[in-house]
């Protein structure tokens, strides 16, 4: 693993981004990580813009910004076409149901992830899609346990632990071969 890795997520206000940073860096923190996460967000409570960015490492931290990202998760159109410029090496995963139009000149791999039709199809409704998206990043990431990031997930939200566990359980064999 390299000294450092960069994740940045955006979209809006009640996807779970906020909550999909904790997770990630609650689970680092367990396995002897440092992290940082920063988090920023319009004044609106949902529907507004959000970001979370968490920085994983072994040695120390010097800065917390995300300034190349390892992955961006993009859950709406306008944090894809805000932040896709900075992933230079690495992947962006997107949610087509909000990420209509993809930029076929980037020269990072960009994974579609149809968390919230996933979510709805399993739940009946949207909520646990940033549950299944921390699936997939534990199924791409390979820094972090993905058990590890399991307890985290059923730490850090307080109800709903059987729904979470299969929630990841399909985020973590969603892409299958095409990873």
């Amino acid at each position: 693993m390299k000294t450092r890795s960069e994740i940045l997520a955006s979209g809006f206000g009640g996807q779970g981004v906020v909550r999909l940073g904790q997770v990630l860096g609650e689970a680092a923190v367990k396995q002897g990580y440092r992290v940082t996460m920063l988090k920023s967000h319009g004044t609106e409570m949902r529907g507004g813009y959000v970001r979370s960015q968490v920085v994983i490492s072994k040695e120390p931290i010097d800065s917390p910004m995300v300034e190349f990202p390892d992955l961006f998760v993009a859950l709406s159109l306008a944090a894809y076409r805000a932040f896709k410029h900075l992933v230079k090496e690495g992947r962006i995963l997107y949610d087509p149901a909000f990420v209509v139009e993809i930029d076929q000149g980037l020269g990072c791999i960009q994974t579609p992830v149809p968390a919230k039709n996933v979510s709805v199809e399993n739940f009946g409704r949207p909520v646990f899609a940033n549950t299944i998206m921390l699936g997939v990043i534990a199924d791409v990431m390979k820094t972090l346990d993905p058990e590890i990031i399991l307890q985290s997930i059923l730490q850090i939200i307080p109800k709903y632990h059987e729904e979470n566990k299969k929630a990841f359980e399909i985020g973590y064999a969603l892409l299958g071969n095409n990873r």
